[in-house]
């Protein structure tokens, strides 16, 4: 039996996190096994697969890209043959392909949409499949991000992909309720190899690396940033009894910060008898519907003068 420091067991229960060989999603599987569970690593490179397995006791390895139906059985069957079950899917696998739209190929799209929705799409489905068999509950935890929630410049592949994992949360969350089965999309902001080129985080995050110093308290709760560990306890509660009832959530975590994400609902309404023109809409938007119109976009980080 495990028991992490924040009195989380998962001993006896099984886990699936794709893209787990390094960053976040090495975090999320070493947390998962200190906490007690039984975890399948998955890396697309297997040399990282498998020093990760080192690092993680326990835990057993699959090195395949996720986007596949073939990969996703493969995942599943990987638990199953090595642990006897499936409990816990956490869809982390991810790559970037950042272009402006104008300059976005194809294959750019593509590439991004296939790991990320696909690959989420994919892995999900067998999972859900394996844990409606078992009868008893299970556990989908979906990494989304704040591009999703807001947009960001130069992410039109990943922003998309990320919004439409948080609506496969809330669509999954309606499906697999009945069969005790929980999904959340999680929001995380954590330094990783994706942050460090953010202009305003760099050099904060290269001094802290260097020096072994605690990132600032304005990084940790005005941007809500810290390490790939502080993500950890958000993943471990979701993975674990005490969430059974959270399910069709976006929570978001980093450094000192956890939140709750609102879901998209209409904020300001108008009627016209009749319905409305075009010089109806003209006339009113700026006073009536459109008074207030929402923000758009990641903030850009401010460091204190």
């Amino acid at each position: 039996m495990g028991m992490d420091l924040n009195g989380i067991d998962l001993g006896g229960r099984v886990a699936v996190v794709t893209g787990s060989g390094r960053g976040l999603g090495l975090a999320y599987a070493k947390a998962l096994a200190a906490a007690g569970a039984s975890v399948v690593i998955n890396d697309v490179d297997r040399a990282v697969v498998d020093a990760a397995v080192a690092e993680v006791p326990g835990s057993v390895g699959v090195a395949a890209a996720v986007g596949s139906a073939e990969t996703a059985d493969r995942l599943v069957g990987a638990a199953v043959d090595a642990f006897g079950r499936l409990d816990v899917l956490i869809t982390n696998a991810g790559i970037l392909r950042d272009r402006v739209l104008w300059k976005m190929s194809d294959e750019d799209f593509d590439a991004v949409i296939g790991v990320h929705l696909r690959g989420t799409f994919t892995c999900a489905r067998a999972a859900a499949i394996r844990m409606r068999e078992q009868g008893d509950e299970g556990r989908l935890i979906l990494i989304s991000s704040p591009a999703g929630q807001r947009g960001n410049f130069g992410q039109t592949n990943y922003a998309a992909a990320k919004a439409g994992i948080a609506a496969m949360a809330r669509t999954w969350a309606l499906e697999l309720g009945r069969a005790g089965i929980t999904v959340n999309a999680v929001v995380p902001v954590a330094a990783t190899e994706m942050t460090k080129t953010i202009p305003a985080f760099a050099p904060v995050i290269e001094e802290a690396e260097r020096t072994g110093t605690p990132f600032p308290a304005w990084l940790r709760r005005d941007e809500g940033l810290g390490t790939v560990e502080d993500v950890t306890g958000l993943i471990v509660f979701l993975a674990s009894e005490a969430s059974k009832d959270v399910t069709g959530q976006a929570i978001g975590i980093g450094g000192d910060r956890l939140a709750l994400w609102s879901h998209p609902a209409e904020k300001s309404v108008a009627f016209a008898d009749g319905g409305w023109s075009a010089a109806a809409i003209a006339d009113s938007w700026a006073t009536g519907v459109g008074a207030a119109p929402e923000t758009y976009g990641i903030p850009a980080p401010k460091a204190p003068q």
